[in-house]
């Protein structure tokens, strides 16, 4: 299988192609990474990897359809698993054009590209080929306290521009599969976490800010509610949904681990208090600040991921407190990666400029 990811020097497709190419009797012949290597975007996710003969880096956006009909072509791809997105709320808040630029426009001509392919080629590999699509489990809105987890058939109710861009672009995928018959499958998932997560976002910061000795940020009363997926797990639903899911379905992807914000870090306190204790001897969680909260912020995200487990025998293997621990220890062991993040060093690399 000649395989084509997008977006994968990121987070989660970063730990996606480091799954993929590190499982033993893959049947992968060929992964081909695009990534338009924005903020987000860091080869150093994937540097250990770089020489897996496997593997090839090209360096582009999925809105580039000359680029990516090329790809498709030159490397034989067999499936694509798209990744690439802006995907921060607040990011998306303060300037909205840009997600609308990558996760609807480029979507949109990734798919037109990727179907122009899948129309080409012959029988037995236009049946066998999938498009993957990668979602967020935002595009359905807010839930209160005692409401019923997500499931497939809930309806969509985004509420940042972000969940709008990823909301508009599901709707593609799924007028694609509709209107053309191309092979599509898309995954909806919670909140993840675990290695490689860039350090703007909730767990990834605590961490960092509190070994920084800065404070450590918390919106409003602290109570807002995530469904907490440790990245490999997703990584994992991900793959069984390509080679397994059935054309034209969604799966929502979630970690049964339904926390509140404040509880996540004072539990990353608690860790730190242990591996790294601060050098004054007093607790971590007097780091934490209350800020005012994001306008429009969601309450309470929940997946129902009955379907996946069903359908495709899929369950995380880490619980919340394995998978944190699990985090934790990653980011003490690599400060270095860190550091380069926040400091923008890799970003002054790819622009040719020196430190």
């Amino acid at each position: 299988m000649n395989i084509l990811v997008t977006g994968g020097c990121g987070f989660i497709g970063s730990n996606f192609i480091r799954q993929r190419l590190t499982e033993t009797g893959s049947p992968l012949t060929k992964l081909v990474n695009l990534d338009a290597l924005t903020y987000a975007g860091n080869p150093a996710n994937l540097a250990d990897l770089a020489s897996d003969p496997r593997y090839v880096f090209a360096h582009g956006d999925i809105g580039d359809t000359a680029l990516v009909s090329k790809l498709l072509a030159d490397h034989a791809i067999d499936a694509v698993v798209n990744f690439a997105a802006e995907s921060h709320v607040d990011r998306s808040i303060d300037s909205p054009e840009p997600f609308i630029q990558t996760n609807v426009v480029g979507t949109l001509r990734l798919l037109n590209a990727a179907r122009l392919h899948w129309a080409k080629l012959p029988t037995s590999k236009k049946e066998a080929f999938r498009f993957l699509h990668v979602s967020t489990d935002e595009v359905y809105g807010t839930l209160a306290a005692g409401d019923a987890p997500w499931n497939e058939e809930c309806p969509y109710e985004p509420n940042s521009p972000y969940a709008a861009s990823k909301a508009s672009s599901d709707h593609l995928v799924r007028s694609f599969q509709h209107t053309y018959g191309f092979p599509t499958v898309t995954t909806n998932c919670s909140n993840n976490y675990g290695p490689f997560h860039f350090p703007e976002k909730l767990i990834p910061l605590m961490i960092l800010n509190a070994l920084e000795g800065k404070p450590l940020p918390v919106y409003g009363d602290g109570q807002q509610i995530r469904d907490w997926l440790y990245v490999e797990d997703h990584a994992t639903a991900i793959w069984l949904a390509l080679t397994k899911g059935r054309v034209g379905e969604t799966y929502n992807v979630g970690g049964l681990n339904e926390r509140p914000n404040l509880e996540i870090v004072n539990r990353i306190c608690a860790i730190l208090d242990k591996r790294s204790p601060r050098a004054d001897g007093k607790p971590y969680i007097t780091q934490i600040t209350y800020v005012a909260d994001r306008p429009g912020h969601d309450r309470r995200y929940a997946i129902d991921s009955t379907k996946i487990r069903k359908e495709l025998g899929w369950s995380p293997k880490e619980n919340f407190d394995t998978g944190i621990e699990k985090t934790v220890d990653w980011y003490l062991k690599n400060r270095t990666w860190a550091a380069d993040i926040t400091s923008k060093k890799y970003a002054r690399e790819r622009l040719g400029t020196k430190a």
